[in-house]
This record gives structure tokens, C-alpha cells and sequence, in this order.
């Protein structure tokens, strides 16, 4: 970043130094405001949380995070010290004293990174006070039986006093950058820019209110965006007030980013403003020592869903499991946001296809989208026991088998295998046999819902017929509930399960960013998104031919539901002819793909906000040249020259082709030589350590 001419500025840890201004590096501190600090609410907990350590990296001492404190989270999850700033605690200190309850510590997460925690219930007497201090500079009003609009009022005033004494220290000099996250940190924002406090501003927008509430509507939305009165939908669904905040927060800022390029065509018509820079979301990529230690996983894993389908589907178990592929929809339980509905009703065409087709493969589908529920269903637990029994009955036996087979060898002698088994044991496993005949269908939910008549996966469940007949290929299983590792039927971690699945779908209407197909593909699972997800729209843009590395993004934009429907389907239908060595490559090909979402390339775009804001709050300090915010230029996978991923690509010149040249064609596949060439497209992460003394960063080397 270059600046004015007098001034010059080299990067320590990624920090900015100024030679000539009396200013030293470590009084520059970085805030990250956010209502999901330590407070997993949704997914901007997870983009908090994996960001920290790349962030904490950069910035070090310098870096914290500011969020609400709630004693059930602090004591697992913040480990209490001093603030190593003097001027952090002597603002702490005064805030202390004028009765607000303000608690420090470290976040025990990778990077470990400063907290600051504001204790809401402690400064709720202030309340209307702040209420109608907001009123005077924003003409907001914040209606007493919205709990969540006041505590953002609350948190947000908090917020702003805490950078009103922390400015006070440094004499009007440009020491700090405050980052906000969603409207619930947004007051913070509008007070301190009313106040005029020397900090560079930053507002992030993981979603608009007003998108995520008219896509739950079931409204041609990204069709519409530019014909709808704003003022007229957030004020019929009750958040006008809520919608207020988040755009005066939005139009306050320094620097407006949001997490992907359709949420920036969203927030243009929703919040009348262009995000300065588009900040894709990350995650914290850990390499296997062993190339292909995550197929392993995958094959122990999934051994363990085995097992529960063995006893979920008992009496009724005719289909090989080694030939039963597992899909999962995860999320949550937004039904048409995310695309539950059209995956339904995908799955009962490919239930067609299949049938049609006689194919020996089946497809079991599972629904992880938590929903109130009484408890376990009977029939659940029923089943884990019955298989269970099996088990221990088959156990029993094979150690008697055991004994009498080792006793005739000693002997010397070859048992007569009609003999070797008793009268008992034959009774016992007769028994067995009985105690597995179902007189119903395996259960299409896990649990008791509360209110299944109106459940909306159910009521789809019905109108379908997938109900888990022997004749149906393809199987669905609803788990209303998170995984747990101890859970009595499904004793497995979400990580885990996402390992044992072979594809993941996420057919998502509104999906700014979209955490879950990115998680399976870190882990080497391919998955189904749409080009109406953030994830799915930077997937198309950075890799040639998605649908080859595992990626199958279905078109919701510009194709009719029906249309994309059928789409879905066919991918859905393609990956179940995939042959297990496909499988294989492919998901080989996918985990190559987790460069591209590690916060050590995507941290780039942050650094480049910050920068921005700087150079726009103190422009007599920071001169930034007029650029596009940083392309990632080398981050375009080409398409793979070897092996297709599935048999719907592969193209024979003749209809008569031979086992042989199939087993030729697989024989061009070399993993090492493909994943060479990808790992040059992909450039070296720029370095967050210290640089040499002496040594100076160019603006070229920030540049990409």
C-alpha cells in the first residue's frame, strides 16, 4: 500500500509502520465486533472462529475480538487474563467504574486470540437511556418486545463507549480498525461514526434480513430484485426496525464487504449500496502427512453408517450394502432456502430412474436439519437393539464354532460340519432369525416430531411415496437432531459422518456463502451446490469444470424449477454410475480442491479491506492506488486430462467398446502427475511471519 510522499511504510507481522511519524506499529489494533464471538449462533461463528488464527497471525498482540459474554460459554471456552495493552485496560477500567461489567480473556481456539466481553444483563438499566440516544442520531426506533433488537442496542452502545475511551488515549491519531459483523453489531458502527471517533470502519454482511425472510416465502427473488418496495416487505414482516439498522450500519461504514459476489448483487438492491470488497469465506486446512489417510477415514466411517443402517432397515435389509451409496442434506431447517424441496423431489425421479433401470445400486438419504422433537422413536431404537442381539447371538456361536473346530484340528482330524453345530445353536439362530421380521416399514424419521402433520419434510415424504419400500432404491432417513458421538443411534461426530458419506447435497434457493459443501470439500467428499450460493458462484469462477473435481452446481438462477430439477437429478443419477475406482479419483480430486478455501489465500481479501479503510478514514496518512480489490490470479483449476469422473462424461467414438478399453482408459489416470499440476496452480500463500530485520514489503508483494 503505497502512501502520501513524505511517508513510507514497511510491514512487520502485517502490520503497518510509519518511518517518519512518531507512531509505533504496535499502537495500530485491530477489532472484530461480532454477536458471535464465543456465541456459536449460526454460521458466522464458524467464520470467526477459523479466521482467528490466520488473523491473530497478522496481527498478533494487536489483534481482538469483541463480543457479548454469557458465563455458559465463558467457562468452556475463554481462559481469563489481562489485557497485555495498557490502554485496552485503562479503557476497560473506566468503563468498569461507570457499573458496566466488562470481562478479558483468551479464546481457546486456534490462534488464540484476545476477547473482550460485555456483559448485557449487567448494562440493561441503561437501556432506554441508549435507546433514545440512538433515536437522536439515527431516527431508529426499537419497539420494547423485540429482545434481540434491544440486546444489539445494548451491545452496541457498549461497544461504542469502549472505542470512545480507547480513542481518547491516542490523541486523535490513526490507531484503530473496527470490523462489525451483521446488524447485531451494527449500533456500534452508527454511534461511533456519530461521535466522529478516529477508527476506520468496517461492516460485513453475511446475509441481508430482507433476502433470507422473502426467499423463506417461497418468492421468485433473484428474478425480482429490482421491483421490490424495501420499505413496504421488511414493514409486513415486522423487522423495518431491524432492516434500518442493518442499512444505517451498511451506509456508516468506511468499508461495506459482504462474503460472495450474488450476496454483493443482493445487498446492491436490498441495502442500496455496493460492497467495496468481496471477502469469501474460509477455513483452516490441515494436511494429512499421508496422501490418502482421508480415503481411509472415509472406509472406517463409513463402515460405522453401516452399521446403523443395519439396524435401522432390519427385516427389510435385501439390498448389499456394498453397493449403497449415502447422501446427506445438513443445515438448517430452512425448507426451501435450503432446498430441501427440490432435493425431495429429485430424489423420488431418481427413485424412478433407478427402478426403470434395474440398477443393483441404492441410495440411502439422509435429512441432519434439527426440528422439535419428544425423543428417539421406538422403532429407531428397536432396531439398534435387535442388531445389537444379532450380533451377540452371532458372536456367541462363532466362539462354540470356534472351540470344537480348534479342538478337531488338534485331534488331527477334519470335523464334520454337519455335526459341528448342535441342536441349541441351530435353535438359537432360528430364533435370531424370528426376532428380525418387521410387520412395518422401516421409519422415514429418527425421532418423535412434535408436529408431523405440519412437518414440511414429512408432508413431502407423503405426497412422494418414499416410504422405504422393498421396491424403493432409494431409502430417506430424517435425523432432527445434531449428530453426536454420543448419540444411542447414530454415534457419530458431524465431521465424522460428513467423512462416511459419499456426497453431500445443497441445493440451496438463498445461500450466501455456504459453509456445508465447503466443509465436505476439505474433507474429500464431493458435493451438489447451486450457482445461487456463494460457494457454488466461487467454485465456477476458480475451477474449469467443477463436476470433474466433485463440485455440481446446479443452475437455480436461470433455469425454471422444474428445469433445475432435472438437473439435479441427472447429477444425482450420474454419481450413482460412477464405478468405486471412479469414486475414488474423484474424490482424490476433491480434497486437492481445499487450497482454494484455506483462510491463508482467502485472508488476502480482509487484509485488502483493511487497507481500504484506512486509506478512506485517514486519507492524509494512506494513499491507496485505484485497484480492483486482489484477484486470485492462478487459482483457476484447469480441466482434467485424464480419467473422467463419471460415466455420463465419458464419450466412446464407437458404441462397441470393450471391458479393456475402459481398464486403458482408466490406466491414463496418474494421481501424482495431476496433483503436481494442480499444486502449481494454486500460488504460495504470501507470508504472516516476521520479515527480516530491515527487509521491506513492496505494494507489488500484496498484489496478486
Amino acid at each position: 500500500m503505497p502512501l502520501t510522499r513524505s511517508l513510507s511504510m514497511t510491514s512487520l507481522n502485517g502490520l503497518p509502520q510509519w518511518e517518519d511519524e512518531d507512531l509505533p506499529v504496535e499502537d495500530l489494533l485491530l477489532f472484530e465486533i461480532s454477536w458471535e464471538v464465543t456465541n456459536k449462533v449460526g454460521g458466522i461463528y464458524t467464520v470467526i472462529q477459523t479466521k482467528a488464527k490466520t488473523t491473530a497471525d497478522e496481527w498478533g498482540e494487536n489483534y481482538f475480538l469483541i463480543g457479548p459474554y454469557f458465563e455458559h460459554n465463558v467457562k468452556t471456552q475463554v481462559e481469563a487474563c489481562e489485557p497485555p495493552n495498557p490502554a485496552v485496560k485503562k479503557a476497560m477500567d473506566t468503563m468498569k467504574s461507570q457499573g458496566c461489567q466488562v470481562f478479558f480473556g483468551r479464546w481457546l481456539i486456534e490462534g488464540s486470540p484476545y476477547v473482550l466481553l460485555f456483559d448485557i444483563g449487567s448494562a440493561a438499566w441503561n437501556l432506554d437511556k441508549w435507546k433514545g440516544e440512538f433515536w437522536d442520531v439515527s431516527n431508529i426506533g426499537i419497539p420494547f418486545h423485540d429482545r434481540e433488537a434491544n440486546d444489539a442496542v445494548i451491545f452496541g452502545s457498549l461497544t461504542a463507549c469502549f472505542l470512545k475511551e480507547l480513542s481518547c488515549q491516542f490523541d486523535d491519531k490513526p490507531n484503530i480498525i473496527a470490523h462489525f459483523h451483521e446488524w447485531q453489531a451494527g449500533v456500534g458502527l452508527i454511534l461511533s461514526r456519530s461521535q466522529k471517533l478516529p477508527v476506520a470502519t468496517i461492516f460485513t454482511t453475511h446475509a441481508t434480513l430482507l433476502g433470507r425472510y422473502l426467499c423463506a416465502a417461497s418468492i421468485d427473488f433473484y428474478n425480482n430484485l429490482d421491483q421490490f418496495d424495501i420499505d413496504k416487505e421488511a414493514g409486513e414482516r415486522q423487522i423495518y426496525h431491524r432492516y434500518c439498522m442493518e442499512r444505517a450500519s451498511v451506509h456508516c461504514a468506511h468499508v461495506f464487504t459482504t462474503v460472495s459476489q450474488i450476496t454483493a448483487i443482493e445487498a446492491e438492491h436490498m441495502l442500496k449500496r455496493n460492497p467495496d470488497v468481496v471477502t469469501p469465506n474460509g477455513l483452516n486446512i490441515k494436511k494429512f502427512s499421508a496422501m490418502h489417510e482421508f480415503q481411509n477415514l472415509h472406509s472406517m466411517y463409513k463402515a460405522r453408517i453401516q452399521e446403523f443402517i443395519r439396524g435401522h432397515f432390519y427385516g427389510h435389509l435385501d439390498f448389499s450394502l456394498e453397493k449403497t451409496l449415502f447422501f446427506f442434506i445438513a443445515g438448517r431447517y430452512e425448507f426451501s432456502n435450503k432446498g430441501a424441496d427440490m432435493f425431495l423431489e429429485a430424489l423420488s425421479r431418481l427413485n424412478f430412474l433407478l427402478r426403470v433401470h434395474k440398477t443393483d445400486v441404492t441410495v440411502v438419504v439422509f435429512f441432519i436439519m434439527p426440528a422439535k422433537t419428544n425423543n428417539f422413536n421406538v422403532e429407531t431404537l428397536k432396531g439398534q437393539a435387535v442388531r445389537k442381539q444379532l450380533w451377540d447371538t452371532a458372536q456367541s456361536v462363532k466362539e462354540k464354532f470356534g472351540k470344537k473346530l480348534y479342538n478337531a484340528l488338534l485331534k488331527g482330524e477334519i470335523p464334520d460340519l454337519n455335526k459341528i453345530l448342535d441342536r441349541d445353536d441351530i435353535t438359537i439362530m432360528k430364533r435370531a432369525i424370528f426376532s428380525t421380521q418387521r410387520h412395518c416399514l422401516p421409519p422415514v424419521t429418527t425421532h418423535n416430531m412434535i408436529d408431523d402433520g405440519n412437518d414440511p419434510i414429512l408432508n413431502t415424504i407423503r405426497r412422494i411415496g418414499l416410504f422405504n419400500n422393498r421396491t424403493d432404491r432409494v431409502k430417506v432417513i430424517l435425523h432432527p437432531e445434531f449428530l453426536s458421538s454420543t448419540s444411542p443411534l447414530l454415534p457419530l461426530d458431524y465431521e465424522e459422518f460428513v467423512r462416511g458419506c459419499h456426497l453431500g447435497v445443497f441445493p440451496s434457493y438463498y445461500e450466501p456463502w455456504g459453509y456445508t459443501p465447503a466443509e465436505c470439500t476439505v474433507m474429500g467428499i464431493p458435493s451438489v451446490t447451486t450457482n445461487l450460493s456463494g460457494f457454488g458462484c466461487f467454485m465456477q469462477e476458480h475451477v474449469a469444470d467443477p463436476a470433474a473435481y466433485g463440485i455440481y452446481i446446479v443452475d437455480r438462477r436461470f433455469r425454471s424449477p422444474d428445469e433445475s430439477c432435472n438437473q439435479l437429478t441427472q447429477f444425482l443419477y450420474g454419481f450413482c454410475q460412477q464405478s468405486r475406482r471412479q469414486r475414488i479419483i474423484q474424490r482424490n480430486r476433491t480434497e486437492r480442491l481445499s487450497d482454494l478455501l484455506d483462510w491463508r489465500y482467502l485472508g488476502r481479501y480482509y487484509m485488502h479491506a483493511r487497507q481500504l479503510a484506512l486509506s478512506k478514514t485517514f486519507p492524509d496518512k494512506f494513499q491507496m492506488e485505484p485497484s480492483a480489490p486482489p484477484k486470485t490470479e492462478g487459482f483457476r483449476y484447469p480441466r482434467p486430462s485424464s480419467v473422467p469422473p463419471s460415466p455420463s462424461v465419458s464419450q466412446h467414438s464407437s458404441p462397441h467398446h470393450s471391458e479393456g478399453e475402459d481398464e486403458d482408459e482408466d490406466e491414463r489416470y496418474d494421481e501424482d502427475e495431476e496433483a503436481e499440476r494442480d499444486r502449481q496452480n494454486i500460488k504460495s500463500p504470501f507470508s504472516l511471519g516476521a520479515l527480516p530485520q530491515g527487509k521491506k514489503k513492496q505494494y507489488g508483494e500484496y498484489r496478486n
